[in-house]
């Protein structure tokens, strides 16, 4: 049996990790995680140095016909008070965010058909021809194979869809059985082979989930050999049936940031905004464990609070230019910069 050095060692090595040896690195003691916490800093610089970079979401929409266990905006939360961005509101959080420097924008809302494949376009169109230099992301959710081709001819450059886990059992303890597993997998595959910057991503210490449930989800993240990973601890929602769930823990998620930035060097890796709701100085930490972007809100400020998909989100008082400098503060408190520029993944 190989000592925990010794498997760290050949996570870095690129050799491949078994299922078990994948558990052993999860359930790691604490020298093992500062060991590994400081080797995927040092490759984190290697490959990006000391730029962290940003991107600017817009929570368009949170109507969303899917039905998700654990999510705040799911179809069933009567008490949701749902809203929509119209065209004009959207080029305008995209006119502020250019204005303080953002070169990507990020496109997030539930599966809401009044934005169908038309509108969709119409606002990617919009976009990108007014901010040629910018990166446009989506992410919104499980569509036709057909219609994320179509995103992507009219120029969006991106798409983020979490997988959640990579264990249908697992899967299904946490959707309704309208959806499928095998829907959420294949939506990856095609986002990659149509060309898209993919991103794919689970939630940490999500209901039911287990140690061997997360090596999964390693071993499919290895597979895929996505250009981003967002990874944030389970935050419980008080109107979803995971309300009286324990959260999600800061030592696993920065573990977990730790072993995928060993994993795959040159991948980026959110420290995300549900890190700072664990922890005053979520993002900070997540950075030092390897992270190096952030995606701080252009939204509406009146809007933000509807958009809860888990309980105490942080920033949904903050206009963007105060968000932004006070990102800022906090990356260079740690030794990085923000920077104005697309942010390309290596990995690819």
């Amino acid at each position: 049996m190989c000592s925990m050095t010794e498997l760290i060692n050949k996570l870095k090595s690129g050799k491949a990790l078994s299922k078990a040896e994948f558990v052993e690195l999860i359930n790691c003691d604490d020298k093992a995680r500062g060991e590994m916490r400081s080797l995927a800093e040092k490759i984190r610089i290697e490959n990006y140095g000391h730029d962290v970079y940003m991107r600017g979401l817009i929570e368009f929409t949170n109507y969303c016909k899917q039905d998700c266990y654990y999510c705040g905006i799911r179809k069933s939360n009567l008490n949701c008070d749902r809203y929509r961005l119209s065209f004009d509101d959207i080029m305008l959080c995209c006119e502020e965010g250019y204005g303080l420097g953002f070169r990507t924008f990020v496109l997030q809302g539930g599966e809401d058909a009044y934005y169908n494949d038309d509108r969709i376009c119409r606002l990617i169109d919009g976009i990108k021809k007014k901010y040629p230099d910018c990166a446009l992301t989506l992410s919104i959710g499980e569509k036709p194979r057909e219609s994320y081709k179509r995103y992507f001819d009219c120029g969006a450059d991106r798409y983020l869809l979490r997988h959640e886990t990579a264990s249908r059992e697992h899967y299904q303890k946490l959707h309704p059985e309208s959806q499928k597993f095998e829907n959420r997998i294949r939506c990856l595959w095609d986002l990659k082979e149509i060309g898209y910057q993919v991103g794919c991503g689970f939630m940490v210490g999500s209901p039911y989930q287990t140690s061997e449930y997360i090596a999964e989800d390693l071993l499919f993240i290895r597979e895929l050999n996505p250009q981003m990973i967002g990874i944030g601890p389970f935050i419980h929602h008080k109107d979803t049936i995971f309300r009286d769930f324990s959260d999600g823990t800061l030592e696993m998620t920065l573990k977990l940031l730790s072993i995928i930035r060993i994993m795959l060097p040159k991948v980026l890796l959110p420290a995300t905004t549900a890190l700072a709701t664990i922890d005053p100085r979520g993002r900070e930490k997540g950075i030092l464990a390897g992270a190096n972007v952030v995606m701080p809100n252009l939204s509406p400020v009146q809007v933000r609070k509807a958009y809860q998909l888990y309980d105490n989100k942080v920033c949904t008082g903050d206009e963007s230019a105060q968000c932004r400098a006070c990102l800022e503060t906090r990356i260079n408190s740690v030794g990085c910069r923000l920077v104005e520029a697309r942010g390309d993944s290596k990995n690819i």
